[in-house]
Order: C-alpha cells, then sequence, then structure tokens
C-alpha cells in the first residue's frame, strides 16, 4: 500500500515539472522583449517619427569654377569710347625754340610754319623759309582778350568746332594755344576773343597746311 502511495506522488511530481519546463520555454518564445531578428528581405524600420517618404533636400547649385555670383558687371567691349574733349583744348605739344633768320617783311624766323604780326594785322604760311602763303588779312583779339604773343605749337584740329566758352562756332580750326586759342575761319569786322579769325579761304588752307607740332611765332 505504502509502495502504490510513493509510486504515484513520484509520478505527479514529475508531470508538474514536466509543465513547468514547457510553461518556461514558452514565456521565453513570446517575450516582446527579443524583437525579431531582421533577415535579408526585411527592409531597415524607420525611426519614430521620421517619414519613409520624404523626398531628400535639394543640393546647393554649386558654381562655375572661378566665378563669383557678387561681382560687379563688366563695361560692354562693343561701347565706343567718348573722343570729344571735355572742354577747350590745352596746349601738350611742347613748341620747340625759335631759330634761324628773320623772313624779309615778316617779324618771324624762318623755323615758324605759320607767322603772325599783330601790329599788321597779317599772317604768312613758310616752307623753309620762304613764303608758302601770305601775307593775307587776320583780325586779333582785343586788348581785354588780347591773342597771345611768343612761340607755340599746333596742338589738334577740328574741321567744325564750337566754342564751349562762347558757344559761337569756329570752323576750320587749328588750335595752338592754351585757353583754345586757334587759326579759324570767322568775320574780320569783328574781333576775336583771343584767336587768329580768318577769312572762309584762307582758314581752310591753315587748316589744310599745318600739321600738329608745326612751330607757330605770334608776334
Amino acid at each position: 500500500m505504502a509502495g502504490r502511495a510513493r509510486g504515484r506522488w513520484t509520478a505527479i511530481l514529475a508531470a508538474v515539472t514536466a509543465c513547468a519546463a514547457l510553461a518556461g520555454a514558452g514565456v521565453a518564445a513570446a517575450d516582446p522583449a527579443d524583437p525579431a531578428p531582421a533577415t535579408a528581405s526585411s527592409p531597415a524600420r524607420p525611426e519614430p517619427g521620421t517619414d519613409a517618404t520624404a523626398e531628400p533636400p535639394a543640393a546647393e547649385p554649386t558654381p562655375e569654377p572661378g566665378g563669383d555670383a557678387a561681382a560687379e558687371p563688366t563695361a560692354d567691349p562693343s561701347a565706343e569710347p567718348s573722343t570729344e574733349p571735355s572742354g577747350e583744348p590745352a596746349a601738350t605739344v611742347a613748341p620747340a625754340p625759335a631759330t634761324g633768320d628773320l623772313v624779309a617783311g615778316t617779324p618771324c624766323t624762318s623755323s615758324a610754319r605759320a607767322c603772325v604780326d599783330l601790329a599788321t594785322r597779317r599772317a604768312w604760311l613758310f616752307e623753309d623759309g620762304k613764303f608758302a602763303a601770305g601775307p593775307v588779312p587776320m583780325r586779333p583779339g582785343p586788348p581785354e582778350a588780347p591773342t597771345p604773343t611768343g612761340t607755340f605749337a599746333v596742338q589738334w584740329k577740328a574741321e567744325q568746332w564750337t566754342s564751349r566758352e562762347r558757344l559761337t562756332q569756329m570752323p576750320w580750326s587749328v588750335f595752338f594755344a592754351d585757353g583754345g586759342v586757334a587759326f579759324h575761319q570767322g568775320d574780320l569786322d569783328e574781333p576775336s576773343a583771343g584767336c587768329v579769325k580768318l577769312g572762309e579761304a584762307d582758314a581752310q588752307r591753315w587748316f589744310d597746311y599745318l600739321q600738329v607740332g608745326d612751330q607757330v611765332q605770334v608776334h
């Protein structure tokens, strides 16, 4: 009798132990704390709060090598430069000193290419100390705006020119002294503003004959 009771309790204890073992194994297999291992076919799980479909931010444009977005605009290379003087021309060509003998009947020496006699209001053109033209009548400036005297050099010429100071026309201008002093066509009945006024044909001849650098003597 005692032997059968002991055998029954041994069987019951074994059954309980086996059930406990099975229950423990089931709990371990179903524990959510252990995530399922990722497989090669499973996509990566996005982080909480992120949008898996969002587009990546656009990349900043890359400037061209040597480019500068802040560079100042450059001048148009096709624009024509202005060649008009900003005011009355100034003497820039240094005159050579007067040399040679006096040319007969004039106050000028043979080194001159153009000669002006203010006292007699006459003008000449010379070629190697010989007369190339003249004498021709001229009109100088009045005492309050006298024509300068001395030895000068032709600075530049303008077939048509308007005085910036007096707004008067000065055709066939040959500039030779500071202040816009020139040979030019003008009315010989009216004094000039310091220039040497000539008749139309004479002014054109002086313009054609004289070149930049030619010596002008005014006495």
